[in-house]
This record gives structure tokens, C-alpha cells and sequence, in this order.
């Protein structure tokens, strides 16, 4: 059995261990938790990286961050002002804890209170009209007023001018790239202001330059950290109906503002609204809606045992390096190390370019879901699998 998953702040050598192993490839959100839950630590999983990637049929030596590179990382953190929450950590916002790709470490600087608030996102158009901005605008200070951190991801449009309007009461921005290069850059005298009350995060490496796939990644974020996401404008195939998707599949609360038929602008808004989403036509419609969840044992100071609540993902232990009892170095020994290279093959064949849900991918596979994560977790290490929302995975080809 593995020892009880405990609360507990890193450490700096903890730290150090976290970010290289989350800095080394193809270790995602999902597999570094995994990995550390299954060996008991950062450091110890780092040792047996190379053979499971190996295992997992790889066909190269699998990248290990060098610790040059997180050397560089923490001193660049420092210099920026930028402090890392980790998931095992109490103060990890309690939301954003409950996804199943929450970011291991979160990169953040600001008041780290703003983390802990009840919070919405507003997001939509880059190219808003006049009338959305205005809404966009008005949606966010009444959501201030209403005891709200406005969530968003600092992109031009809606997104920007509703963290302008919550500058006092706290706005969060999320980064799709590291907080030494912010995109857009115009928004850097914002995110400046915002720090003062708010807070500015990201998972990625602090020097990193955003890519394409990681807006995305952005937007679980931006869901994953609010009760609910407003969609003020946006037109079909907007990056906002991509944080819409994520926050149905997360359990949050969709909005949409309606528009008019004519304008573009609205064409996905109006597509939510014919979907399900619950129509947005002032604050009173958000604050309506969510007042029952914001009541929720998330944002209580203190769970039933006295301790700080912990979600439904629970904790890592993140304490001694003690790996589980009963496993060698990189897993299952014996006849049951034989059984699980039979699965994990059988699990790749199973898999195709469609994503499939896990628990339906271990019925296939007739494994347990603990079994096929495992096979998973190799198989990610190798690069022959990638995660998507919802817990679905797909091959690689």
C-alpha cells in the first residue's frame, strides 16, 4: 500500500526535483502525477524515467532536464518575482486542484490570496465590437462587486478589458507561454497593475516563448480555475468555445452572452445558447447561478478533520523518497512485470488517432483503470500516446 497522500509545502530541494521533472520530456500533467504517486517522490521517479520510456518503446533515450536548466529557471523566477504553488500544496486554488490535468507546479506572481477567491472567467472575441467590450466591461465590475476574481487570459478584445475592470477588486490572468515573455506584449502594463490586487499565472518554463498547442493548455486553465466561464462574443471556431468545451467537461457552469444573428461575432455564442448554456443578459444571471456552488467546501477555511480541504483529487506525499512496498525500481516484478507488458501492448494496439476515455479504454482492455494507467504512463514517456481533455487519450503516429 502507498503511504497516506498528505498536504504538505515543498521543500527547496522538493522543488528543484518537481520542476525537473516536470521540465523532462514527455512528462505531462497526468504522468508526473502519476509518477510521483506510484514511486513515492520526484527524485526517485527521475532515476527510473529512462527505463519506463524504455519500456514504453521508446525509440531514443528519453530527455532528462539538466539541472543547469532548472538552475537557470528558479534564478530567472527570482529575479521576476515569480513563486511556484505546487498541488500538494494547501494553497493550490481548490478548483483548479479538482481537473485531471491540474499543472503539477503553478508558476505565479501576485497575491496568492486572489488564488483562493470564488472566481468566473470572461473570455471572447480578440476583434470585439463596441457593445461587447461595454457588456464585457460592465459583466466584470458587477462580478467584482459581488465578491468575484474575474479570470481571463490577457488576449486583446474581451479578455483584456475585463481584467481592466477588476484591476481593484482581482482580476487573475492566465499565460500561455512562460512570465518572461507574455503575449500579447502590450498587455504587460496590465498585467503589472494587475499583480497589485490579483495575480498572473502560468505552467509553462518561465522563458518559454508561447506556441499554437499551448493556448489551449491556457484555457483548462482559465475553466479550471472558475466556477463558471461567460462566452461574450465569439465567432465559430473561437478559442473561446475551446475553454467553453473544457469547462462542460471539467463540471463548471457555461454562459453565453447572446448576440445578433447578423454579426459573426456572435455566431458561437448563439451556438452555445441552442446547445444548453444558460443565457447571460447581466451580472445577476452569473451571480444567480453559481451563488450555490460558491458555497461549496472548496472556499471553507477549514475541512471537518481541522485540516484544509482537499478536493477530490487528494494529495501527493510528497514527504520521505519511500517508494511502494513490494515494487523494484521501475514497477512490478516477476510474472506480474510479464502481465503488465502484455497489457501495455495490448492497450497500444487498442489505441488509434480518435481520443477514448479511459475508463472505456481499460473495459477494452479488460484492466483495472489503475492497471491502464501504468501502461499509460510508459507509454506517454515513450511518445507514443497523448492526452486530451476529459481523461481520453490517443496514439501517436
Amino acid at each position: 500500500m502507498a503511504a497516506q497522500l498528505r498536504p504538505q509545502r515543498l521543500s527547496d530541494d522538493q522543488l528543484f526535483d518537481w520542476l525537473r521533472l516536470l521540465r523532462s520530456e514527455n512528462v505531462g500533467p497526468r504522468t508526473f502525477r502519476a509518477l510521483v504517486e506510484r514511486y513515492g517522490g520526484a527524485r526517485t521517479a527521475l532515476d527510473v524515467l529512462p527505463e519506463l520510456a524504455r519500456r514504453g518503446g521508446a525509440q531514443r533515450p528519453i530527455r532528462l532536464a539538466a539541472p543547469g536548466e532548472i538552475e537557470q529557471e528558479l534564478a530567472a523566477a527570482r529575479k521576476l518575482g515569480v513563486r511556484f504553488l505546487a498541488l500538494s500544496e494547501p494553497d493550490y486554488p481548490p478548483l483548479l486542484r479538482e481537473i485531471d490535468s491540474a499543472p503539477p507546479l503553478l508558476a505565479f506572481r501576485g497575491r496568492a490570496e486572489a488564488l483562493q477567491q470564488p472566481a468566473a472567467a470572461i473570455v471572447g472575441s480578440r476583434n470585439a465590437s463596441a457593445a461587447g467590450l461595454t457588456f464585457a466591461e460592465r459583466l466584470a465590475r458587477g462580478l467584482g462587486r459581488a465578491g468575484y476574481v474575474v479570470v481571463s487570459g490577457l488576449a486583446r478584445g474581451i479578455d483584456q478589458r475585463a481584467h481592466a475592470a477588476t484591476l481593484e477588486s482581482g482580476a487573475v490572468g492566465v499565460l500561455a507561454g512562460g512570465h518572461a515573455k507574455p503575449y500579447p506584449v502590450e498587455a504587460l502594463p496590465l498585467i503589472e497593475r494587475m499583480v497589485e490586487f490579483g495575480a498572473v499565472v502560468s505552467e509553462a518554463p518561465i522563458a518559454q516563448e508561447p506556441r499554437g498547442r499551448d493556448f489551449p493548455r491556457r484555457n483548462r486553465i482559465v475553466s479550471g480555475l472558475s466556477l463558471g466561464v461567460i462566452v461574450v462574443e465569439a465567432a465559430r471556431g473561437s478559442g473561446s468555445l475551446i475553454t467553453a468545451r473544457f469547462a462542460l467537461e471539467q463540471n463548471r457552469q457555461v454562459f453565453a452572452v447572446p448576440g445578433s444573428p447578423l454579426d459573426p461575432r456572435a455566431e458561437g455564442t448563439n451556438d452555445l445558447l441552442k446547445q444548453g448554456a444558460t443565457i447571460c443578459t447581466g451580472v445577476e444571471d452569473v451571480t444567480t447561478a453559481l451563488e450555490p456552488m460558491r458555497s461549496r467546501d472548496q472556499f471553507s477555511d477549514r475541512s471537518e478533520n481541522g485540516q484544509e480541504g482537499r478536493g477530490k483529487r487528494g494529495w501527493f506525499e510528497i514527504g520521505a523518497e519511500a517508494t511502494d512496498a513490494g515494487h523494484d525500481s521501475v514497477g512490478a516484478a516477476g510474472g506480474d512485470g510479464e502481465r503488465l507488458d502484455a497489457l501495455r501492448d495490448r492497450i497500444a494496439a487498442l489505441l488509434g488517432p480518435a481520443p477514448i476515455a479511459l475508463d472505456d479504454l481499460a473495459h477494452a482492455a479488460d484492466a483495472s483503470v489503475r492497471e491502464t494507467r501504468v501502461a499509460l504512463m510508459e507509454l506517454e514517456l515513450a511518445g507514443r500516446i497523448e492526452f486530451s481533455a476529459g481523461d481520453r487519450v490517443a496514439a501517436i503516429f
